[in-house]
């Protein structure tokens, strides 16, 4: 999706440049790429104190995230994204690893938000102690994944017209309208003076960081604002970027910060902290709140509106993701059967690829002993392998702030020449750091069966997933390359500069050896 927006404003030839956005626009663009409802159950569980735990990541994360990839955009608008980002700091081979998790980190996430998909399609029916049995029922929710799955690929075969007017009127539907009455209600419900089932005195807003349970879990609310990365293409088309972005960034994340905070106290308000479900409490919550003001018809109309904005999400994840790695592949890093596409230039084979790894995943919501212990491994692991991602995003911006610090950038983390860029991407490498490690370690207020059995899944998953491209890599052959694609991958900066003369043992590394980092 971010490729063909990139086409769209772009411009070759006798293109005329396209209009500039204003702040408020922008910032529009990046609530709609990260708002998504489906986590705040999980994150209800901790009262008050996610407030503190939504603020702490926007800091360390959300933040840092938007300005590091807005400087790295502007300053290496090249194709391949992140793929460019990491290999012109750490050769190829790197850069292949980041683009591959950006890749496969959605892939493994499709079944936990179709999860929610299949939830909100329960509670579609009128009785709710019937609907909450339903979307507790493992193969229900299996052949719902899986067929709304599918559905968005095929959706997404028939190109970016198709796909591209469902995630439009999904996302306005689907996830903007829904937010803004869970949070509006939820607040007037508070307002009246109605029993809450959540303490909140001012005390409750600062954890016990001593208790060392209390930050396990809040380490996935990191993957809340993962994505922001994605729509820093945009900072190029963006009037005096220097000024604008930053205060667009600022308006964004204020807005998501509220979202995040207010939906998720509003679950609190009208579900016990005992009671909440990771796939169910977002539906209860908008039923018990309908109910309340006499208006419970609206809970079936809430969930069709949030299947639909799953879908808009799925389909354009679906398509977005794998065509970057498209572009990639066909400069020489994919097999050809990876690169084949259909006549409308769908990366048929990747999705094809990615349609079987998701309905493996799937499986395990049949596997495993509960549709929400399913639901908190692959969560985890799609942050864990996000977050490497990451950390290599943020490692790169401070290494080519150092080593390429003449190159033109139209936007640069602000803070002189080097502190800046050591502060903000120095920050979000060690939350994202912080959160990698705490993603390991079972929460406690999620029962997740055996903790070793979870801990094991989660270590061999990011093995697996993260070891693949490497053996990818150490694979590719010559032939794999498309000729005309390769001739348009403009070269990476280290690739044509030229060979230092000087001892190989006190000079940096050649072309070639960078290349094999």
């Amino acid at each position: 999706m971010t490729n063909d927006l990139q086409n769209k404003n772009g411009s070759t030839g006798g293109v005329a440049p396209s209009v500039k956005m204003g702040v408020f626009t922008l910032a529009m663009i990046n609530v709609s790429a990260i708002v998504s409802l489906r986590g705040l159950p999980a994150e209800s569980t901790y009262g008050l104190s996610s407030a503190f735990y939504y603020i702490f990541a926007a800091i360390f994360f959300l933040i840092p995230v938007s300005l590091v990839a807005a400087e790295l955009t502007t300053g290496w608008p090249q194709k391949g994204g992140v793929f460019r980002w990491v290999g012109e700091a750490f050769g190829t081979r790197l850069g292949f690893l980041a683009i591959w998790l950006q890749w496969i980190e959605s892939t493994i996430w499709f079944p936990t938000v179709l999860t929610f998909a299949a939830v909100s399609i329960a509670f579609i029916g009128p009785n709710q102690s019937w609907d909450q049995a339903l979307s507790a029922n493992s193969i229900y929710v299996l052949c719902l994944v899986l067929l709304v799955y599918w559905l968005a690929t095929l959706l997404n075969l028939h190109g970016m017209r198709t796909s591209g007017a469902i995630t439009k009127w999904g996302t306005l539907l689907g996830t903007v309208l829904p937010a803004a009455v869970l949070v509006l209600l939820g607040m007037i419900y508070w307002g009246m003076g109605n029993p809450i089932a959540i303490d909140m005195a001012p005390r409750e807003f600062f954890p016990d960081l001593s208790n060392f349970n209390n930050i396990v879990l809040a380490a996935s609310i990191f993957l809340f604002y993962a994505g922001m990365e994605m729509s820093a293409v945009h900072v190029k088309d963006v009037r005096n970027p220097g000024e604008n972005y930053p205060a667009a960034i600022g308006i964004a994340s204020i807005l998501t910060v509220l979202i995040f905070v207010f939906g998720t106290l509003a679950i609190g308000f009208i579900i016990p902290k005992s009671q909440i479900n990771l796939v169910q409490s977002l539906l209860v919550a908008y039923d018990r709140l309908f109910d309340f003001f006499g208006v419970k018809w609206l809970g079936s109309v809430i969930a069709v509106c949030l299947t639909f904005g799953v879908l808009a999400q799925v389909v354009a994840w679906v398509g977005g993701p794998s065509k970057g790695l498209l572009e990639v592949g066909r400069a020489g890093y994919l097999p050809r059967f990876m690169q084949k596409t259909n006549r409308r230039g769908v990366q048929v084979g990747i999705l094809l690829i990615q349609g079987i790894v998701v309905t493996l995943l799937s499986v395990f919501f049949v596997i495993l002993p509960s549709v929400q212990t399913a639901y908190q491994i692959i969560s985890q692991l799609t942050i864990i392998l996000y977050l490497i991602m990451y950390m290599l995003m943020f490692a790169s911006a401070i290494y080519l702030r150092h080593k390429e610090p003449d190159t033109p950038r139209s936007f640069r983390v602000p803070g002189g020449k080097k502190l800046g860029m050591w502060i903000v991407a120095g920050v979000g490498l060690l939350g994202c750091l912080l959160a990698f490690c705490f993603s390991f370690i079972p929460p406690n207020q999620i029962p997740v069966g055996s903790p070793a059995v979870y801990v094991a899944i989660l270590l061999i998953g990011t093995v697996i997933f993260a070891g693949i491209p490497f053996i990818i890599y150490a694979c590719r052959k010559a032939d794999w390359a498309d000729a005309q694609v390769k001739a348009q991958f403009e070269p990476f900066g280290w690739e044509h500069r030229p060979a230092q003369p000087a001892n190989p043992a006190a000079s940096p590394a050649s072309p070639s050896q960078h290349s094999q980092l």
